[in-house]
């Protein structure tokens, strides 16, 4: 059998199951954005790095509050969450130029919810070669640039985008 060393994973591990914190609530009750991989902040919602992510460039947008599900949210925080959303994806378009995107949510443990009790919404920029013979033939997914780089790349790109307005 192969093995790839991924020795990141084990603060996941070591958080184990219901013991777990809510990331979301500890990135939006602090200004350590760096520490938090946030990258974007509004009113009633922030967006940060999947620190596990599924392709290069995952984002997830989250509600400051804690809430499960949609119909908690008020019209105003709905407008915000789908606001940063698209600010989100601009800001990817600019920085990573991907070819598509996935963009969900996973609503409640059995869907694969890691927080269910805290709502998110992945944005997954896809590209035509992301999906090469690695996941298909050996289940191993590459991701191709740190967590660190993309951030202050995604940052510094933020505040560009932010000037022009």
């Amino acid at each position: 059998m192969d093995k790839l060393w991924a020795p990141w994973r084990m603060k996941y591990l070591r958080q184990g199951g219901n013991k777990r914190k809510c990331i979301f609530c500890g990135a939006a009750g602090t200004r350590s954005d760096k520490k938090h991989f946030v990258v974007l902040r509004s009113r009633n919602s922030l967006a940060l790095l999947n620190i596990f992510p599924y392709n290069n460039g995952h984002l997830m947008v989250v509600p400051r509050r804690h809430v499960a599900e949609l119909s908690g949210l008020s019209k105003e925080e709905i407008a915000d969450l789908i606001g940063l959303l698209n600010r989100s994806k601009l800001l990817l378009d600019k920085v990573l130029k991907p070819q598509g995107y996935n963009v969900g949510m996973n609503l409640g443990k059995v869907s694969g919810a890691g927080f269910p009790g805290h709502l998110h919404i992945h944005i997954v920029p896809r590209w035509a070669e992301d999906t090469n013979f690695m996941p298909v033939i050996a289940g191993t997914k590459v991701i191709s640039q740190s967590l660190e780089e993309l951030y202050n790349i995604l940052r510094h790109a933020e505040k560009q985008l932010h000037r022009r307005v």
